[in-house]
């Protein structure tokens, strides 16, 4: 009976913390750790126990791109991160164009349509949301920015030239052509501000000589829910974290085999009294391909699981701010929700 009750333990071990992958399915995909399921489980939400468990751990910080884990948490907290992320978290982008002249071939509103995605490098914790229906734009609302090129014949070109780098001046009009105007007292709100666009060498139309654009731009806060070109992130996912279990030693051939099964740095092969012998070396690198499904000698030899409170998240930034800020960001909108949700339950007489 005790080999009994330890096999089932196991198994409800199991269902309460992996998702396992098999040949044809996944298994245990819902969260069950609620209070009352398991017999002899106490899962009663307790803010010591949850503390004790949970922890952030940042992997890979580069240039606009960051990879943590957050372990310890349920799905549905991870999932509003990633939904803040992508849709809450404002930022500043082109609202309207003022068309005063666009001789190019570039329609109005396709035009206007590219601007309003260019990245703006502009802090949104400075600027307060425009009011609906406002139409002028006021120094705490609103960047506006000048675009103003004409393209002309290049005196200098060689005569048997083709290339239009060489025959024509301002041909094609890049972000960087776009300049702040600071709008009201802005000089002073903001004097050592570098307000532009992310990146210098967006292409936004190509020009013929004695074709012109003359535009003004009025770039407004927003978020993502609203329009996708306030989204601050490029990307901003998650995957659990995988965990790979040999159920018993794989050897010689097998062994070769099992390693081509996964992605390279998976499995190792290690060679002990002669013999190769395989071991999981990192699990995190897996993809879960499940080609070691196709193996019939293989295919009872692996556990396939993913850790279910651990969570691999990577943001990758358009360049507007920081992947950490946004992260942080994100975490104070929710903690905002969190007490909008308490403040209201609080005013509601109950019943």
């Amino acid at each position: 009976p005790a080999a009994a009750s330890m096999a089932a333990q196991k198994r409800t071990d199991e269902m309460r913390d992996r998702v396992v992958l098999g040949e044809f399915g996944v298994r245990n995909v819902h969260t069950t750790d609620f209070p009352g399921n398991y017999a002899g489980y106490d899962d009663a939400w307790d803010q010591l126990r949850f503390e004790e468990g949970f922890r952030v751990d940042v992997i890979r910080e580069e240039e606009g791109m960051l990879e943590f884990d957050m372990v310890g948490i349920d799905a549905a907290i991870a999932n509003a991160f990633r939904r803040i992320l992508l849709a809450e978290v404002p930022t500043m982008a082109v609202e309207k164009v003022f068309v005063y002249n666009n001789t190019s071939i570039v329609q109005d509103e396709i035009l206007a349509h590219r601007l309003g995605l260019i990245p703006i490098r502009a802090d949104p914790r400075l600027f307060e949301y425009r009011n609906q229906g406002d139409e002028e734009g006021t120094e705490i609302d609103t960047l506006q920015f000048q675009l103003k090129i004409k393209c002309s014949r290049n005196p200098q070109a060689a005569r048997e030239s083709s290339d239009p780098n060489e025959l024509y001046l301002n041909h094609k009009v890049y972000s960087k052509h776009m300049t702040w105007v600071p709008l009201g007292n802005q000089t002073d709100l903001f004097p050592d501000a570098d307000f532009r666009p992310v990146h210098d060498d967006i292409l936004i139309a190509l020009l013929r000589p004695g074709q012109e654009i003359d535009i003004l731009m009025h770039c407004v806060k927003g978020i993502g829910k609203d329009h996708a070109k306030f989204s601050p992130v490029a990307t901003a996912s998650y995957r659990l974290l995988p965990d790979i279990t040999l159920l018993q030693p794989v050897e010689d051939e097998a062994a070769e085999m099992l390693q081509k099964c996964f992605s390279p740095g998976v499995i190792e092969v290690q060679n002990i009294k002669g013999k190769k012998v395989a071991r999981v070396a990192n699990a995190r690198l897996d993809t879960f391909s499940r080609e070691v499904f196709r193996h019939e000698g293989l295919k009872n030899l692996v556990r396939l699981a993913r850790v279910r409170n651990h969570f691999i998240f990577s943001v990758e930034s358009t360049g507007i701010l920081p992947p950490d800020v946004l992260v942080s960001e994100a975490i104070k909108i929710l903690m905002g929700k969190c007490q909008r949700f308490l403040n209201e339950l609080d005013s509601l007489p109950m019943e």
